[in-house]
């Protein structure tokens, strides 16, 4: 991006202009470029890996303790209850106060839960309720952790390359993803997953680290919403009245709440259709992580995104998802995650740059805890369901259940947004044109009679 036609005429250029000139050009990695950014990434990929690990170390636990896929299912929504309980409460608390401490105060406190169940499971103590229990203590934390590191990116990096840093935050937690599964598997493989606990726990030394050694002065200045009465109302009312934010959400919120349920349906398919163990697992999370890497990654070299890319790459997801569930062969369904964590990523990266890009500073907090509650919040609702389903009537029933959601929840968000822009769908069989495009309702009927 460039600094604006003026900037090459400004008197005396300082070391500070020159930084933000060069900060502000294009390039898939270009927020890297930024000191106190290239410190917080360094730590999240460090503790991201560590909570990969402990993911699918607890989901094998919990399978190993009880044999149940619904068992799976509550731990999961016990993680995310929180948030769709004090979610925006987290967003008020992002907007109000220091980011910088408040992910001081999260992040030891989720490095102290990771730790605290590697001691019990290490010592043989631990049971079910342990996990359950663990799970919403660490749902708690993330209640506040989530929106404020959402929000501290404007802070590191400035609006301009928000877009930038928002994928890369995503290729960061996705190569984590990557990472993470696979020496997982191999600790649990090798010493059970109490080890994978105890690397989870102190792998967050490294981001609490990298924001000690930040420099404030390099901080752009965000707009820190004041104390005030009716906050929560008024962060509601604000996304109510723009559809650009609205329905972004409300798409994210279904694919959220079905389509991401991965967790539940990857443990049947390798437990039930596959019959493969930890290892099996943590290969098949892995692939969907590359697939998820490469999404991010083209995120952050396209630069700002429309609504449209964020609508398609959701229907996309979910018929891939459909697919998956199909696939006959265990060969073709571990290709085919590729392309759905590619398409998820995609998905969830575009939405998140789009809507923080559409939204007020002093607003971004509550708008993004809404964003994230709507997101991993609806997981206490999906989890239990796409759980019973799977248990029920097969996991290829639960996973096809959560594709078909997904899909017909990006038709109508599409439709809908189409409608509010002021477009009609125009469907042009003849050679050589395209052949489904969304164009301004009244050229819509000017071209009607040609078709």
């Amino acid at each position: 991006m460039s600094t604006g036609p003026g900037a090459d005429s400004a008197p005396a250029p300082t070391p500070d202009d020159h930084e933000e000139e060069e900060n502000s050009k294009g390039g898939t990695f270009s927020s890297l470029r930024i000191r106190n950014y290239r410190l917080f990434a360094g730590g999240q990929v460090v503790s991201n890996t560590g909570t990969w690990m402990q993911r699918i170390a607890q989901d094998w636990l919990v399978l190993s303790l009880t044999g149940s896929a619904t068992a799976v299912g509550i731990t999961t929504a016990l993680q995310f209850l929180p948030m769709l309980l004090f979610g925006l409460y987290g967003g008020v608390l992002a907007d109000r106060l220091p980011k910088r401490k408040l992910l001081l105060a999260t992040q030891a406190a989720m490095g102290l839960i990771g730790l605290a169940l590697a001691a019990l499971t290490l010592s043989g103590a631990v049971t079910v309720w342990h996990v359950y229990l663990m799970a919403f203590l660490l749902g708690l934390a993330t209640v506040v952790d989530n929106p404020a590191r959402q929000v501290f990116v404007a802070e590191l990096v400035g609006k301009e390359q928000m877009q930038n840093a928002v994928s890369l935050n995503a290729a960061n937690f996705q190569t984590a993803r990557l990472l993470g599964p696979a020496v997982a598997g191999v600790l649990i493989t090798a010493v059970g997953s109490g080890w994978a606990f105890l690397l989870n726990g102190l792998s967050f030394l490294a981001p609490i680290t990298g924001l000690l050694l930040m420099r404030s002065a390099e901080l752009h200045r965000v707009e820190r919403a004041p104390r005030g009465k009716g906050q929560l109302r008024e962060g509601l009312a604000y996304v109510a009245g723009r559809p650009e934010l609205l329905w972004p959400i409300v798409l994210v919120g279904f694919i959220g709440t079905f389509g991401y349920n991965f967790p539940i349906w990857l443990t049947a398919y390798v437990d039930e259709v596959f019959h493969g163990d930890a290892g099996t697992y943590g290969l098949l999370n892995s692939l969907m992580a590359a697939g998820s890497l490469g999404g991010a990654l083209f995120a952050a070299r396209r630069g700002v995104s429309r609504l449209r890319l964020t609508v398609i790459a959701a229907l996309a997801f979910g018929v891939l998802e459909i697919v998956v569930a199909l696939s006959p062969a265990f060969w073709l369904f571990a290709a085919l995650l590729v392309p759905v964590g590619a398409f998820g990523l995609l998905f969830n990266t575009t939405a998140n740059a789009n809507v923080q890009l559409a939204t007020d500073e002093a607003m971004r907090g509550r708008v993004m805890s809404l964003f994230v509650m709507v997101f991993v919040g609806g997981t206490p609702i999906g989890g239990p369901i796409v759980g019973w389903t799977t248990d029920t009537f097969g996991a290829r029933t639960g996973f096809l259940t959560c594709g078909v959601i997904s899909a017909v929840a990006a038709i109508t968000v599409g439709l809908v947004l189409a409608r509010v822009g002021g477009l009609r769908l125009r469907i042009d069989l003849r050679r050589g044109r395209k052949h489904v495009t969304f164009v301004p309702a009244r050229r819509a009927a000017e071209l009607a009679p040609a078709a």
